[in-house]
């Protein structure tokens, strides 16, 4: 849990730099692509994710504002150069709308869109972030469908930690 929305920013900074790392790494031919098969979310294409993403991102912060549960207008991401531009655009919306409000909102609860429950505003942040991930994940799964390389989330792919186990097996005794 966060106990300030500096904190919580600081940590955002590097979950925003990661999705446009690996949006930046997509591709030319992923401009349009989406799956072979299914329907809604499942099959929407490239561009509709990041502008989900970008989009998503004020829709969180508008519940945590106590603003409700409002999604904004779509981006355009009509084209992969308008793709890292619109995930800018969102995150520097983000921390406007969020620096400097009280800590004390961490700890407020915030009624729920679909039910009578609520929850606390650093639990909607963290939906907020997670939701980032995920949907930079599924980008990145298709990278790796498509032959397009992901970029590595610490800079190694696991065969090269692999290669490193007999060492680390035998530094530490555990052969």
């Amino acid at each position: 849990m966060f106990r300030s929305i500096d904190a919580f920013l600081s940590y955002f900074d590097g979950v925003q730099r990661r999705a446009l790392r690996d949006i930046g790494a997509l591709p030319p031919e992923a401009d349009g692509w989406r799956p072979p098969a299914g329907a809604g979310e499942k099959a929407w294409p490239v561009n509709t994710i990041v502008g989900h993403i970008a989009g998503a991102r004020l829709y969180f912060v508008s519940a945590y504002r106590g603003e409700g549960w409002i999604s904004p207008a779509a981006p355009d991401v009509s084209s992969r150069d308008r793709w890292l531009p619109a995930l800018q655009d969102s995150y520097e919306r983000l921390r406007g709308a969020l620096a400097g409000t009280p800590d004390a909102w961490l700890e407020r609860k915030i009624p729920l869109i679909d039910s009578d429950g609520s929850i606390s505003g650093w639990r909607i942040l963290l939906l907020m972030a997670e939701h980032d991930i995920h949907h930079r994940s599924q980008l990145d799964t298709y990278a790796g469908l498509n032959g397009w390389d992901p970029p590595q989330i610490y800079d190694r792919a696991w065969e090269q930690v692999e290669a490193k186990q007999p060492e680390q097996r035998a530094r530490y005794g555990r052969a």
